[in-house]
């Protein structure tokens, strides 16, 4: 596919390219679909971290179009992993579920990167939606021995399917979608009056309830920012 001015922005600012090449197709349930990929060298060139994710290019009636997905059990030793689309109208969800064994799709890998903090942190909150699960669980697998207290907004009941990979000291809250994300906020900032000692922030939802939560967090607690990460993963329209 012939690449438009984001993919020379990217390659500019030392993004890698990558081809990948569709190994098996799943759907999930209805809203959702799975695609195992060999990643063309991708894992072993960069490596994996938590939350790790990764610009597809799709063709948009003979446009390039780029979104972003988290990579799911990357396996350094196959060199493969999973990526898992939601079911809506566009390009994207089109390419997934017509996606057969041998397909392949262009990558790039450039803006991606997560540690733990050090000292380990004594409490993760989790503020995420079906989007960000996978990095959810990438963390909560990261961190399986820290405790965590969860948040994930939901926006239809087949979302609730989708399964946390939360251990016994990990606290999931399932949180409708309410009066556009408004009551995630009130939810979470409501749950958190206070900063506890030692904890980490990790915020990844709808683009201004992500605002929402951060500003609570910075401001109205006075936490620092070397102990937040927060990035909007969609903006509703």
């Amino acid at each position: 596919m012939k690449k438009n001015w984001e993919a020379l922005v990217l390659k500019a600012m030392g993004g890698k390219d990558f081809r990948l090449t569709v190994l098996e197709s799943e759907p999930v349930n209805e809203h959702y679909h799975r695609l195992l990929v060999d990643g063309g060298g991708l894992l072993e060139a960069c490596g994996v971290h938590p939350t790790m994710w990764i610009r597809l290019w799709f063709d948009n009636d003979g446009r390039p179009h780029q979104r972003a997905y988290t990579l799911v059990d990357p396996d350094p030793a196959t060199g493969r992993f999973h990526l898992e689309f939601a079911l809506h109208d566009g390009c994207a969800a089109r390419w997934a579920t017509a996606a057969r064994p041998g397909d392949t799709i262009d990558a790039t890998v450039q803006g991606s990167g997560f540690t733990l903090p050090d000292p380990t942190p004594t409490h993760l909150f989790l503020a995420g939606d079906a989007a960000s699960l996978p990095a959810v669980n990438s963390l909560l697998d990261s961190a399986a021995d820290i405790p965590a207290t969860v948040w994930l907004e939901y926006a239809h009941e087949g979302e609730k399917a989708l399964t946390p990979r939360a251990r016994a000291h990990h606290e999931v809250v399932w949180v409708p979608r309410r009066d556009g994300g408004r009551h995630l906020v009130e939810t979470v900032t409501a749950a958190i009056p206070s900063d506890p000692d030692g904890a980490y922030y990790w915020v990844a939802c709808e683009a201004a309830s992500t605002r929402g939560i951060v500003k609570h967090i910075r401001k109205g607690l006075g936490v620092a920012k070397q102990r937040v990460d927060a990035l909007g993963y969609w903006s509703a329209r």
